[in-house]
C-alpha cells in the first residue's frame, strides 16, 4: 500500500477556531518569527547577546531586538546556522556545561571569574567571541 502526502493547505476549523496546516502553536515560540521545526523564544539574555541556539532545537532571541528589524533577521539567520549544525550530528556542533564539540574537536569550557570561557588555541576566551570556528561559519551568512 502506498503513502501519499497531502498537498492541500486550505484553512479548516477546530471547535470554531480557524487553522491551517502551516500554523505553529503558541508553545513553539514567537508566532511572528516562527521557523518550521525551530521554536523562537523571546527572552531576556545577557548584555550584548542577541540570540542563542539551544541543544533542544529552540532559539532564544533577545527581547530587546525590535521585531521585524534587520538585527532580528541577521540574528535568526546566524542562530539557524548553529541550529542546523547541531541537528546534523553531535560531532558537527554540540555543547554541555564543560565542553563544546565542533567538527569532532572538543573544546573545554568552564566558568572562570563568573564568565563562561572556552579554551581555544591554548587560551581561555569568553564564550560568544566571533573568533571561534563555529562563529566564523555562522557569520558567513
Amino acid at each position: 500500500m502506498g503513502f501519499k502526502l497531502g498537498t492541500a493547505r486550505k484553512q479548516y476549523t477546530v471547535n470554531g477556531e480557524i487553522k491551517n496546516k502551516l500554523r505553529f502553536h503558541q508553545e513553539s515560540g514567537d508566532p511572528d518569527v516562527s521557523v518550521p521545526g525551530t521554536p523562537i523564544i523571546r527572552t531576556s539574555l545577557e548584555p550584548d547577546v542577541n540570540g542563542e541556539a539551544n541543544m533542544d532545537g529552540s532559539i532564544y532571541l533577545s527581547n530587546l531586538i525590535a521585531p521585524g528589524s534587520e538585527v532580528e533577521r541577521h540574528t535568526l539567520k546566524h542562530e539557524m546556522v548553529h541550529a542546523k549544525d547541531m541537528r546534523i550530528s553531535p560531532n558537527k556542533l554540540s555543547y554541555g556545561d564543560d565542553y563544546i564539540i565542533y567538527n569532532g574537536i572538543t573544546y573545554p569550557r568552564a566558568t572562570i571569574r563568573g564568565k563562561d570561557m572556552i579554551q581555544f588555541e591554548g587560551q581561555w576566551v569568553e564564550a560568544g567571541a566571533m573568533t571561534f570556528p563555529w562563529e566564523e561559519e555562522a557569520n558567513k551568512i
